[in-house]
């Protein structure tokens, strides 16, 4: 249901879109949608006057001259303009909140690490005060690589809002329930779902159940997107139909507030007089949105060897280069393994790219001890990784009968550029400082004769 608030902030059930209330389906749609009947002109996105006495204003992702089937863009019908909605700015200091280029000349980026969980404090943390930054990759100025966080969460922010000039961001929750509440309606997020917030998106988070921790993919390039299936056809993977874009909701609220701005990796303050979430009427696909990583359907090898794990990608943020991705957002969720005369777990490899993983629940087949639910890993570009040893020898010993992964759902964020590692990464985050060690044990079984070939 369309829903909207009184100027107290009281939220009031419009019943226009029916019992599966607060979401419409698809991804990249032109969606439409009002929280008041009539408020949304037809025909025309600029009518000499607004019904309801709304201003028109449009929200613009991309260039206007962009492919017309990567344009986008969002028409606002609101009670002020967005220029109400910022004054005077003041610099603030975020400092656990770090964005590229972040090289510090006493951190080691290269090599291999995982981080147990960043523990819960008992401070107070909203969602600007708890973000701690892992790694940067590339430049936020010339908007091209990422970040990724970890958010620790404990309380709403209150009266107080954020967006983002730098980036989209992609939010993958681990524990709690967060509630996003934006310019274009309201997202509730919990473990197992994952969120997008356009650049440029103002919104207030609440802690709905808390502590909250989770990962981001902060994206300074070019949008996320579904990734081509190629021969895979038109389906499985991560379908259209299941990302759920909120409906339009509004605030008419007259009460001192504070907007903070990311622009340049560097954080502003302004103070305004009232709730800028005040759109009372949106359309275009220029939006956030939603997505149940439960709904996304792995395929893989059915009769032999091990498929590359650019087949799990779920979303993909494109760079200049064909193929090679700025991001690619890769799940490792429950599926069967049924490939026969395979070494099954992914293998021993070094790549271009560099992988920065977590693990939202259960065990992750390469590495079955210590990659724990709220950890991560890194990986850099052209640095060798794959499984440990007792990963090793139990696959190469086991019995290939068809065998569900199951309770497990991890993820990768993975770039073109190389991950530096932060100061809070390198010093405070709960380094294991052993991981390096875990393939120490791996044994040398090539003796140069046929009958020294163990595997034959």
């Amino acid at each position: 249901m369309d829903q909207r608030t009184d100027s107290s902030g009281k939220r009031a059930d419009t019943g226009r879109n029916g019992p599966d209330s607060g979401y419409m389906p698809g991804f990249g749609n032109d969606f439409e949608t009002e929280a008041l009947p009539g408020a949304l002109p037809q025909g025309m996105n600029s009518p000499q006057k607004c019904a309801y006495g709304l201003y028109g204003e449009q929200l613009s992702g991309t260039a206007f001259t962009a492919p017309s089937h990567q344009n986008e863009r969002t028409w606002c019908y609101r009670i002020r303009p967005s220029v109400k909605h910022t004054g005077r700015f003041e610099k603030i200091d975020l400092p656990y909140w770090r964005s590229a280029p972040d090289i510090g000349e006493d951190v080691i980026s290269l090599g291999q690490y995982r981080w147990d969980p960043v523990p819960h404090s008992d401070e107070d943390l909203t969602w600007l005060t708890g973000m701690r930054t892992m790694t940067t990759a590339g430049d936020v100025n010339t908007q091209v690589g990422m970040a990724s966080h970890i958010y620790l969460v404990t309380t709403s922010m209150e009266d107080a809002y954020f967006f983002s000039a730098d980036s989209e961001l992609l939010v993958v929750p681990q524990e709690g329930i967060l509630r996003f509440c934006t310019e274009l309606g309201v997202i509730e997020l919990e473990p197992k779902e994952i969120a997008i917030l356009p650049r440029g998106l103002v919104y207030r988070v609440e802690c709905v159940e808390g502590p909250a921790r989770g990962f981001v993919c902060e994206n300074y390039g070019q949008k996320f997107e579904l990734p081509g299936r190629g021969p895979i056809g038109a389906n499985c993977m991560a379908n259209r139909r299941d990302f759920k874009t909120p409906v339009a909701r509004f605030e008419d609220k007259e009460t001192p507030s504070t907007v903070t701005v990311k622009w340049c990796g560097q954080f502003h303050e302004t103070k305004i007089g009232h709730s800028p979430l005040d759109v009372v009427a949106w359309h275009g696909n220029y939006a956030p949105c939603k997505y149940d990583l439960r709904t996304y359907c792995p395929v893989g090898s059915i009769l032999f060897d091990h498929p590359d794990p650019s087949i799990f990608t779920v979303l993909t943020a494109p760079s200049g280069v064909p193929g090679t991705a700025n991001i690619d957002f890769v799940l490792f969720r429950e599926r069967w393994m049924v490939a026969e005369n395979t070494f099954r777990p992914p293998w021993y490899h070094k790549n271009i790219m560099s992988e920065l993983m977590g693990n939202i629940y259960g065990q992750y087949d390469a590495k079955p001890q210590g990659f724990v639910p709220g950890g991560m890993s890194l990986h850099n570009m052209m640095l060798p990784h794959g499984p440990d040893r007792n990963a090793f020898e139990g696959a190469s010993n086991a019995d290939l009968k068809a065998e569900k992964l199951d309770n497990t759902m991890s993820f990768m964020f993975e770039t073109r550029f190389p991950q530096h590692l932060t100061g809070f990464a390198a010093g405070k985050a709960p380094l294991q400082d052993n991981y390096i060690d875990c393939w120490d044990s791996l044994e040398k079984k090539f003796d140069g004769t046929p009958e020294g070939n163990w595997n034959k």
